[in-house]
This record gives C-alpha cells, sequence and structure tokens, in this order.
C-alpha cells in the first residue's frame, strides 16, 4: 500500500520511516494532485494554525474534505480534523470530536507516556508536546486511549487521531495499525 504524509510542516521523514517499518511505502504529499496516487493520509503535526494556513494556500482543505481516503492525524494533524475545536469550527471536519488545543501546557511542559491503546497494544510510548486532547466525542467516535481523565486517542471508522507524537520514538505500532486495521479493510471496498 501507498501511504502519504502531508508535506506541509511537521515530522513528514519520521512518519515515512514509520510506514516503511510497516512494510509499506511512504510517500511526501506537496500537491493535491498526488492525493490520487495513496491509499491513506496521515497529517503530521505541528502547528495547528499554520497547518490550517498551509493546507488553504495549496488547495488541500478542499479536496481533504471531499476526500474518503482514510487519514490518521497526530497533534496538529488531530486538531485539523476535529469537527470542533474548543471556541471555533473545525476544519477538516472528518472526526466528530471537540479538542482543546495546548491542553497539556506549553513547550516545557511537554511530556513522555506509556500509554494503553485500545487495540494496538498497552505500552505504546506517546511523545505530547504542547499537545491537544479531545474533550468530548460524539455520535459513533471510539476513544482509544486517555491520560489521567483527558482522551488523546480516538477512531471513527476510517479516521484515526491521536493527541501524540507517535513517530517520535521507535515504535510504529501506532501507523501499523492505521495502514492495516483502517486502510487495508478501505481497499477490499473498492474492489
Amino acid at each position: 500500500m501507498k501511504i502519504g504524509v502531508l508535506a506541509l510542516q511537521g515530522a513528514v521523514r519520521e512518519h515515512i520511516h514509520h510506514i516503511e517499518l510497516s512494510g509499506h511505502e511512504g510517500v511526501a504529499i506537496k500537491r493535491i494532485e498526488q492525493l490520487e496516487e495513496i491509499d491513506g493520509l496521515i497529517l503530521p503535526g505541528g502547528e495547528s494554525t499554520t497547518l490550517r494556513r498551509l493546507m488553504n494556500l495549496y488547495g488541500f482543505k478542499e479536496a481533504l474534505q471531499q476526500s474518503t481516503l482514510p487519514m490518521f492525524g497526530t497533534c496538529a494533524g488531530l486538531i485539523v480534523m476535529a469537527k470542533q475545536i474548543s471556541g471555533e469550527d473545525g476544519y477538516l471536519d472528518k472526526l466528530d470530536i471537540t479538542v482543546q488545543r495546548n491542553s497539556f501546557g506549553r513547550q516545557v511542559d511537554s511530556f513522555e507516556s506509556e500509554l494503553d491503546v485500545k487495540g494496538i497494544a498497552e505500552d505504546i510510548e506517546g511523545v505530547f508536546i504542547r499537545a491537544p486532547h479531545i474533550e468530548a466525542t460524539h455520535g459513533d467516535v471510539d476513544v482509544l486511549s486517555t491520560v489521567g481523565d483527558k482522551i488523546v486517542a480516538v477512531q471513527e471508522g476510517r479516521y484515526l487521531g491521536v493527541s501524540f507524537h507517535p513517530e517520535l520514538t521507535d515504535d510504529y505500532r501506532v501507523t501499523q495499525y492505521f495502514i492495516e486495521a483502517i486502510v487495508k479493510p478501505t481497499l477490499t471496498e473498492k474492489v
């Protein structure tokens, strides 16, 4: 399978490395035309306001809103996938959730935590950098993990979102889950 990583900002190389460790081809997505060539898309972290501006500038907002590609958002990617951002409207409206930006504090408050992520593993290393959390879920959103009372990982159908940065660790199981449990089944739907 060919999995794209939106290459506007964030840890693109690290995500591609995790895709490759999962046994698949990773490609940096820099143009909307490339979306036709991939089976799934990862929206990496970074700064969500900047990410939204760049997505607008390069035409990705409309293309991704209309797309049925499976998507996996990490940190800022989660924020842009949300239908609601605390105090403002969502952006891509893919996950029926409300997110709170920077809810774990500033850059100096960054931390790592071992997470029990439903359906993946009980020992996933989560790197939280100015991370959001999911304040509320709606509809058919499945909560996959929490830190304390804060939701940090969810899935809704073909969309996966996490507050943390799995790509900044050596553990590629979250990416592998996205590919094998979310992307792969959608390919059989197309046949």
